[in-house]
């Protein structure tokens, strides 16, 4: 055995590869990364201890219209970008909710196991297989089931780094529901400071009912992706798709135009195919989406997860050094916290 690929429910990421690597084994691990900061934090000092080849399932990381929107950004041909936003049609389950009657467990399904660190709770078929997403102890909502498809391209194309400050806006109606579940839609905005020539940044994550603006000079016959991002650059705004799909200026007149940089940036043979590249020719850094890019990435959306747990309103700092938000709420949320008999490891 070489290669470990976790595609659990979230909360079980980092307990299977973190076992998977302490072997020597090479780890895929689908998005997002990890349940917690904590965790995700862990998984790259343990990819780094024992030389393992890894990366995150976030598929788009590896595609043309990733690199375009890097040479886009990087070569100054839409000039200085200082806000993004970003958009899901996510979630597709249910959220906003408080956790369902117990029921019987099904005789073909081994409930603690899959359970696994979370704390012990009783089964229901309102969980799985698919709805744990909404579930504050198993999933991270909307923004971490997609983030890693859309974050993504801003974060590497700005090189953006950690947010000075992350403020929720998000609809509950549910009473008791923010025991249990994600918020039904969010609004989370995110600032960056200015770093080397590149200015501050504003980066908003919309999902559920809460949608991005639509850009003043776009093309009547375009609408805003429901999934992806839009650039406002001080030359052009553009926009892509989820996993970086297709970028484009969003007026047709400017793009008529718009010169396309050279193409700089060596292009990948597929996302799983540099990971098992890596892993034959035992180098980690031929996978892009390794846990040194992957875990950071990681970071940023939970952060935005936390806000949005705490409560609608919220605004917390980030001292990434200290792992404190100002906010003993989101503090809390920071860490991981495993049942009795269950230990992450390093």
């Amino acid at each position: 055995l070489d290669c470990v690929v976790v595609s659990t429910p979230d909360h079980n990421h980092a307990i299977v590869a973190m076992a998977a690597m302490q072997l020597g084994k090479n780890v895929y691990v689908e998005k997002p990364l990890t349940r917690t900061i904590s965790e995700a934090r862990a998984l790259m000092e343990a990819a780094r201890k024992y030389g393992v080849c890894t990366q995150m399932g976030n598929q788009g990381h590896a595609a043309e219209g990733a690199r375009q929107t890097n040479e886009w950004i990087q070569s100054g041909a839409v000039g200085e970008v200082r806000e993004v936003h970003c958009q899901s049609s996510r979630p597709i389950w249910p959220q906003d909710l408080v956790r369902p009657a117990a029921e019987e467990v099904p005789p073909t399904l081994d409930w603690d196991i899959w359970l696994g660190p979370a704390q012990q709770a009783d089964y229901s078929s309102k969980i799985l297989p698919f709805n744990w997403r909404g579930y504050l102890d198993y999933g991270t909502g909307a923004l971490g089931d997609m983030g890693a498809h859309i974050f993504d391209h801003p974060v590497w194309s700005l090189g953006l780094g950690m947010p000075e400050s992350i403020e929720a806006i998000c609809d509950r109606a549910t009473p008791g529901s923010e025991k249990d579940s994600h918020p039904a839609s969010c609004t989370i905005t995110y600032q960056f400071a200015a770093a080397g020539e590149r200015p501050p940044v504003k980066l908003v994550w919309y999902d559920g009912k809460h949608h991005m603006p639509r850009p003043e000079n776009m093309d009547a016959d375009k609408n805003p992706p429901k999934d992806g991002c839009i650039y406002y650059g001080s030359k052009h705004t553009f926009m892509h798709g989820s996993h970086g799909g297709t970028p484009q200026l969003v007026n047709s007149a400017e793009a008529a135009d718009f010169k396309a940089p050279p193409k700089t940036m060596e292009r990948s043979p597929g996302h799983h195919a540099e990971w098992i590249a890596g892993c034959k020719a035992k180098d980690p850094t031929m996978a892009k989406s390794n846990f040194d890019y992957a875990a950071p990435l990681t970071e940023i959306m939970l952060l935005g997860c936390l806000a949005a747990q705490v409560g609608s309103g919220t605004k917390i700092t980030w001292d990434a050094k200290a792992m404190k938000t100002g906010n003993e709420a989101a503090d809390a949320l920071v860490h991981h916290h495993y049942r009795e008999g269950w230990t992450l490891g390093s």
